[in-house]
């Protein structure tokens, strides 16, 4: 399992970390709404690793049968890998070329707030969370725990669906199988 999890875990966090390291440090020039579009878009096609993954364990590894559970524990496995390499890629970012990024995004949601006609009130509110998140967000360890989990639900939904999808169970045939 450790080597089907490795290769396909480290395809998907390539993926990752190369549309990350693209876009990242153009945000406020992208867009930070079509910034969120594409970094999801890209999560999504990562993590079809997570399927390829699981079916080929399935087949190479495993004899052509697989419980939901093994697939779930290899996607869940291939989806911890990518998420690490994101999180390395986004905190090399962020110290060093993208350390604006939080001030650049405080300003748009800002912004946005005084544009949707929120009151002073809220926005100076805003302004002060936005201040207390870039005070957190400085610390390394908060910083990477964030955006591990910015991934993790995609993969998560991906490993449910493919462990569905690719699951089989002893003595079926070749016929019944799905995928």
């Amino acid at each position: 399992m450790k080597k089907t999890v490795l290769t396909f875990g480290s395809i998907a966090g390539a993926v990752m970390a190369v549309m990350l390291a693209a876009t990242a440090p153009f945000a406020d020039q992208i867009g930070f709404d079509r910034m969120a579009v594409i970094g999801y878009t890209s999560m999504v096609l990562a993590f079809l690793m997570i399927y390829f993954g699981i079916r080929s364990y399935r087949d190479n590894v495993a004899g052509g049968h697989i419980s939901f559970g093994k697939a779930l524990q290899v996607g869940l496995s291939i989806t911890a890998i990518a998420a690490v390499c994101y999180v390395i890629t986004w905190e090399i970012l962020y110290f060093t070329v993208a350390h604006d990024f939080i001030d650049k995004y405080a300003a748009y949601m800002i912004e946005k707030a005084r544009a949707a006609g929120q009151t002073e009130a809220a926005v100076q509110k805003l302004t002060q969370d936005m201040a207390d998140f870039k005070q957190m967000y400085q610390n390394p360890f908060i910083n990477a725990a964030l955006t591990f989990l910015e991934p993790l639900p995609v993969g998560i939904v991906m490993t449910l669906v493919s462990a569905a999808i690719l699951r089989t169970k002893p003595g079926a045939s070749a016929a019944t199988q799905t995928a």
